[in-house]
């Protein structure tokens, strides 16, 4: 059984800091895909005046989250990330984009673009999960 887009929703709201501290939206997620976006806000910006490099892979790892868990019962989590920074941020909306790059048995790998919403690239992100079935109680 394949899960609703609002059961996602609701499955994640359990994520607090990355919906709830850093107010980070689900756009669209079914399984091996999701998008989320962030509305910048003047907490999100570093002591230089940009958006905290953080709340960057916060967005970017949020949507790895969401489309490699979307699945039927399996669990997904990550083993390695890589972030480039290609483009500083003060304004706006910036979106994250994951997009199921390859799948084995135990492994998932995901490339994630975060954008602006003029589609500028601000970061490229990549990342890999060990999945696995959950434990039966």
């Amino acid at each position: 059984m394949e899960l609703t887009k609002e059961q996602i929703m609701e499955r994640f709201k359990a994520d607090r800091y990355a919906t709830e501290v850093t107010g980070i939206e689900i756009v669209d997620a079914k399984p091996g895909y999701a998008k989320t976006k962030l509305l910048i806000q003047p907490k999100h910006f570093n002591a230089v005046g940009i958006v905290q490099g953080g709340v960057v892979f916060t967005l970017a790892d949020f949507a790895f989250a969401v489309a490699s868990n979307t699945g039927v019962e399996e669990i997904t989590v990550a083993i390695e990330c890589q972030l480039s920074f290609m483009k500083p941020t003060t304004t706006g909306t910036l979106y994250a984009e994951a997009a199921l790059l390859s799948k084995t048995k135990s492994l998932v790998s995901y490339n994630i673009p975060v954008t602006n919403e003029n589609g500028e690239l601000v970061a490229q992100f990549y990342g890999r999960g060990f999945t696995k079935q959950p434990k039966k109680t």
